[in-house]
């Protein structure tokens, strides 16, 4: 069963193009991670999703109707990236004015055990620190006993013990049959959490596939250097040449030092670093389609759009419906 779909779902900001003709089908059980760098769109299509905003044009569902239908958002849970709560409210009176919106709530103590903050439930939420504050935000969304849960970036502030707590807490709620929709740009949190994963960048879907692709794929590594004349090496799998400059993208970069030295290759300049999670997509594409000029951002702000879009490894899974 399909719990959130957009189909060809577009959403431009004046002449920023945010989302780009996007397809995403988050299906019943499923704990989806949606990954990609800042500004990549990822915010914009939770958006669309919860019913926030509109898209420009294409389709988006939620339990088979329109997300701005407070009908189609009763059995979600939602934490946006930016949240607020009441400073003066202590933690327990928060987490009781928001369970009285739902007729069967999760108890309060046991919301706040599952996410670490019980000792905190007497302090004022203006008291807490930025973390606890984050905790609660998400906490909050599992109150109402939700089918489907989409959470925003939900570990931003948080530190390395903080962090462990609340993908305990996910993966909890996944194990008795939730479904979630995580963004993140931590390619480390979407693989603890994550079975499906979907690559988003700069206002496309660059790859939907099993976190082992995923990781596969971030694997290249651009190898950047200054030489004449570059023969055909094995392993590259794009090549760009910008200011001067050669730009080998491989996933083996040590073997490619070595078959330059090998070949005898002068060059200068040599660096070796990671690619951006779009750089590795695209370069793993056997054909780049051309892309519409434009830019793509989880606010307003403009970006420039890579050369093409890319997926991997034949799309989504293939979950029953």
């Amino acid at each position: 069963m399909i719990l959130a779909r957009a189909d060809q779902a577009t959403r431009r900001y004046g002449d920023v193009l945010a989302l780009d003709r996007v397809d995403l089908d988050v299906r019943a059980g499923e704990l989806v991670g949606l990954l990609g760098p800042n500004g990549a769109g990822k915010s914009t299509l939770m958006n669309l999703l919860v019913g926030l905003r509109r898209p420009t044009s294409g389709r988006v569902e939620l339990f088979g109707g329109d997300p701005r239908d407070p009908a189609s958002r009763r059995q979600i849970g939602v934490t946006p990236q930016e949240t607020g709560l009441p400073g003066t409210l202590r933690v327990g009176e928060v987490v009781d004015f928001v369970s009285a919106h739902y007729p069967d709530p999760v108890p309060r103590g046991e919301l706040l055990e599952r996410f670490g903050l019980t000792a905190h439930a007497r302090r004022q939420t203006g008291g807490l620190s930025g973390g606890q504050r984050r905790r609660l935000a998400v906490a909050l969304a599992f109150v109402g006993r939700p089918r489907l849960v989409l959470l925003d970036e939900p570990t931003t502030g948080l530190d390395v013990e903080a962090r462990h707590t609340l993908w305990d807490a996910i993966r909890a709620f996944h194990d008795d049959g939730g479904t979630v929709l995580l963004t993140s740009h931590y390619l480390e949190e979407v693989e603890a959490l994550a079975r499906r994963v979907v690559v988003i960048g700069q206002g496309r879907v660059l790859a939907d596939d099993t976190v082992d692709a995923v990781r596969a794929v971030v694997g290249v590594r651009r190898v950047s250097l200054v030489a004449d004349d570059l023969p055909t090496l094995p392993g590259v799998v794009r090549t760009e040449r910008i200011d001067g400059r050669s730009h080998l993208l491989t996933t083996d970069a040590d073997q490619l030092v070595r078959d330059l030295v090998t070949a005898g290759v002068p060059f200068a300049d040599l660096e070796v670093r990671p690619t951006s999670l779009e750089e590795a997509f695209l370069a793993i594409t056997a054909e780049h389609a051309s892309a519409p000029t434009g830019s793509a951002t989880d606010d307003t702000s403009a970006a420039p759009r890579p050369p093409a879009t890319a997926s991997v490894a034949g799309g989504r899974p293939t979950t029953p419906a």
